[in-house]
């Protein structure tokens, strides 16, 4: 190891004094001398060995020792650039970024990054917001516990703006509707949505293969009744942008939510939502090409109906319907004594209602408390000799 390099562990705590001379070859006493040399002159001797004249840019020992106890001891899961930030920001410690990178890296508090691969070109940002959003999630241990979420996110591709962060369970219809309805009600509707490939988005016959553009889910239904059109991703590359983001949240998110003490879901998507949402933007988005934007604000009111989970079904002869395992009855109306043989439309809202409807009639309406309870699925008998099987 450089001789910086051991004295700078021994500075970060990670060596006793006594280890470093014995690493480097030099008595006890040099070592203190040199410790006394490098308090006189500065933190900057440790990189130039500057002996006589000191820069007038040195760092003083105390604040260096300062800033990677502030690592060892509470940020020593931060990245170097979400630490630099904190010292300017929490502990008004104003460092250049570069110094407190290679003071870390020269600590052993933070690896060498490796070099960057094959230069790519980025693909050019579109010009004005609300052209094209990104939509996607990332399992993470957000916590640190081994507790696994899904981070939904929505972002400009004009200016990296989020518009939607929160954490869910699991990414999926349910609740990936929700996200695309809260930005279309603040934002208002958008031009294009870019997304992966997965089952929620898109219908792909052959796995790995291109999208069945005639079938659609129910999250396309939903964007198709809007005029939002909805772009397949065919590589991870090709959503660079949002792995990128990625990247930024999963070293930055855990470490405020462990800082701040916050381990539940409810209270992060709280945190997210009202406090680092904002925060991430101010750091993170940049400014768009043009002037304006592509969001048109939307006055339906209609968009519980149409972000909603929908089936047909054809009413049996006693006015019931089959939905999940479960048997719904629709009561008789003032309109018509009954409803055998029709087709009718369920809706699945996102707070749990069901509602049953014939054209614009409403014909049925349960909450989730009133929903009957779900039927076991019948078990097929085994069947017996001689009816297809042959004996042993």
């Amino acid at each position: 190891m450089k001789v910086q390099e051991v004295i700078l562990k021994a500075l970060a705590g990670k060596l006793k004094w006594w280890e470093a001379a014995e690493i480097i070859g030099v008595s006890d006493r040099t070592m203190r001398r040199w410790r006394e040399r490098y308090k006189e002159f500065g933190y900057d001797g440790l990189y130039d060995r500057r002996k006589r004249r000191p820069s007038p840019k040195r760092v003083a020992l105390k604040t260096a020792e300062q800033v990677l106890q502030l690592y060892r001891e509470k940020y020593f899961d931060f990245n170097v650039r979400h630490f630099h930030e904190k010292l300017v920001d929490e502990h008004g410690i104003e460092l250049s970024y570069t110094w407190v990178k290679m003071a870390l890296q020269g600590a052993g508090l933070v690896s060498k990054q490796r070099r960057r691969g094959q230069h790519r070109r980025k693909r050019p940002r579109r010009p004005l917001p609300g052209m094209l959003l990104h939509i996607d999630a990332s399992k993470h241990a957000w916590f640190g516990d081994g507790r696994y979420h899904d981070l939904i996110t929505l972002m400009d591709d004009a200016t990296s703006e989020i518009y939607y962060a929160q954490l869910v369970e699991e990414e999926g219809t349910r609740t990936l509707m929700p996200a695309v309805r809260e930005v279309i009600e603040r934002q208002g509707v958008f031009c294009a949505l870019y997304s992966d490939r997965a089952s929620h988005f898109f219908v792909t016959p052959k796995a790995g293969g291109k999208v069945d553009e005639s079938q659609v889910t129910q999250l396309g239904r939903a964007l198709k009744e809007l005029g939002i059109k909805m772009i397949p991703a065919y590589s991870p590359q090709a959503r660079g942008r949002m792995e990128r983001s990625y990247r930024t949240w999963q070293g930055r998110l855990p470490q405020e939510l462990r800082v701040r003490q916050i381990r539940t879901r409810e209270e992060a998507n709280r945190f997210l939502r009202e406090e680092y949402q904002a925060e991430f933007n101010r750091r993170f988005k940049v400014a768009a090409v043009n002037q304006g934007s592509a969001f048109v604000r939307t006055r339906r009111k209609d968009l519980g109906w149409v972000f909603s989970i929908q089936h047909e079904r054809r009413v049996n002869a006693d006015n019931t319907i089959a939905l999940d395992n479960r048997i719904l009855q629709i009561e008789k109306s003032r309109w018509r004594n009954t409803l055998a043989g029709c087709t009718v439309r369920i809706y699945e809202l996102l707070d749990g209602t069901v509602v049953a409807r014939f054209g614009p009639h409403e014909v049925g309406r349960w909450t989730p408390g009133s929903l009957p309870a779900a039927q076991p699925k019948r078990r097929k008998a085994a069947q017996p000799l001689g009816h297809g099987r042959r004996a042993a």
